[in-house]
C-alpha cells in the first residue's frame, strides 16, 4: 500500500510515520516543507495543479494529512488549515490516483460542551476561535468533496514530543526549574479545566487503522475520560519526584501537594491547557505566576464519545495518562 503522508514532521506526524514505516505492507512517502521530506510542497501557497501532477507519478493508495497550524492569527491559520486541505482535495479530485484521504482535525471543532458529557460525532460543531473554525472549516470541505475520506477528530494529545510551550509542556518546564533550583514552591493557574487526554501513539495507531478501513466521516480519536489538569499536575509532580507544594492559584483554597491528594488508578490522557511558569530572568517570579488563556476556546470541559471509533476502526487508546506524562517529563528533565 503506498501512503503519502503531508506533515510528517510535526507532532502528531512524526509518529504517524514511525506507525505506518512498522507495517511492512505500507511504501511509505513524506511531502512536507522541510529539506527532510521526499518530496517539498507547501500547501498553503502550492497549486493544486502541481499537486495533482505528483499524485498521478507516485499513485498512492492512501493520502494522510497530519499538515496544519496551531497558533497564529485568523489569516494563517486559515491559510494552512483550510487553504492547505482545499488543495488537497481538489488535486485528489483531479487526479487519477482515486487515493482514499485521512485528514486529522481536532476537538476544538466542537467547541465548548456541557459539563459531565460527552460529545459525539453527531454533535453541532461551535467553535470557540479562529482555530477551530479553520479546522472546522476543513472538515467540512473534505465531508463535501465526493472523495473517499474520513477526518479524526483527535481531542488533546499527549505523551512524547509535547511541545515545550503548551501548558502541560510549561508545567513540566516549571518544574524542572523547581527541582533544580531548590525551590519548594510552585503557583499554577488555570488547572480547573477538564479535557480529554490522549497519548499521540494511541493517535498514530488509529491513523493506520483508519488508513486499512472503509470507514468515512467523522471520527473521534480520545480517551472517552475527562481529567482535570490539576489531577495532570499532581501526576506529574509524582512521576517527577517533586517534592514540594503546588498552589492552585483559581481552585479551591489551600496546597495541591503532589505526595497525597492524586488518583491513584492511571487516569486518561494531554495537550494545550494554560499553567502558570516561572520566568528566566526573574529567580522569585514563582510566586507570581503568569496565567495563560486557553487556547482551544472549548470552555472548561470537554470529553469524548469513542464508540465509533472502536465499532467501525476497532481501536481504542492503551497508554494511560501517567505513562503519557512519564514521557513528558522525561524529555523537559533533560533539556538544558
Amino acid at each position: 500500500m503506498r501512503v503519502l503522508l503531508i506533515g510528517a514532521n510535526g507532532y502528531l506526524g512524526r509518529f504517524v510515520a514511525d506507525r505506518l514505516l512498522a507495517d511492512p505492507a505500507v511504501q511509505l512517502t513524506a511531502l512536507g516543507r522541510g529539506d527532510d521530506a521526499d518530496v517539498r510542497f507547501d500547501l498553503a501557497s502550492g497549486s493544486p495543479g502541481a499537486l495533482t501532477r505528483f499524485l498521478d507519478a507516485v499513485h498512492p493508495g492512501v493520502v494522510v494529512n497530519c499538515a496544519g497550524a496551531t497558533r497564529g492569527g485568523a489569516r494563517e491559520l486559515t491559510r494552512h488549515n483550510t487553504v492547505a486541505v482545499a488543495t488537497v482535495c481538489e488535486a485528489l479530485r483531479r487526479s487519477g490516483c482515486g487515493a482514499r484521504l485521512v485528514q486529522i482535525g481536532c476537538a476544538a471543532e466542537y467547541g465548548p460542551s456541557q459539563h459531565g458529557s460527552s460529545t459525539a460525532e453527531d454533535a453541532v460543531p461551535r467553535p470557540g476561535g479562529p482555530y477551530g473554525v479553520s479546522k472546522l472549516a476543513a472538515t467540512e470541505l473534505v465531508l463535501g468533496s465526493g472523495l473517499d475520506a474520513v477526518v479524526l477528530r483527535v481531542f488533546s494529545p499527549a505523551g512524547p514530543g509535547t511541545p515545550a510551550g503548551s501548558p502541560l509542556g510549561r508545567l513540566a518546564e516549571a518544574m524542572r526549574r523547581a527541582m533544580q533550583t531548590g525551590d519548594g514552591e510552585l503557583k499554577l493557574g488555570g488547572l480547573g479545566a477538564q479535557r480529554d487526554f490522549v497519548d499521540v501513539r494511541d493517535v498514530a495507531r488509529a491513523v493506520h487503522a483508519a488508513s486499512l478501513s472503509a470507514a468515512q466521516g467523522v471520527i473521534n480519536i480520545g480517551s472517552g475520560r475527562a481529567v482535570r489538569l490539576r489531577d495532570a499536575a499532581a501526576i506529574l509532580a509524582r512521576v517527577a519526584g517533586y517534592g514540594g507544594v503546588l498552589h492552585e492559584l483559581d481552585g479551591p483554597p489551600g496546597p495541591l501537594r503532589p505526595s497525597i491528594g492524586h488518583p491513584r488508578e492511571p487516569l486518561g490522557h494531554p495537550r494545550h491547557e494554560p499553567l502558570g511558569h516561572r520566568s528566566d530572568s526573574d529567580h522569585t517570579a514563582h510566586s507570581a505566576p503568569v496565567a495563560y488563556p486557553y487556547p482551544d476556546g472549548c470552555g472548561s470541559w470537554q470529553q469524548a464519545d469513542v464508540r465509533t471509533a472502536r465499532d467501525r476502526l476497532g481501536w481504542r487508546p492503551r497508554i494511560n495518562l501517567e505513562e503519557s506524562l512519564a514521557d513528558i517529563w522525561m524529555e523537559a528533565a533533560c533539556r538544558i
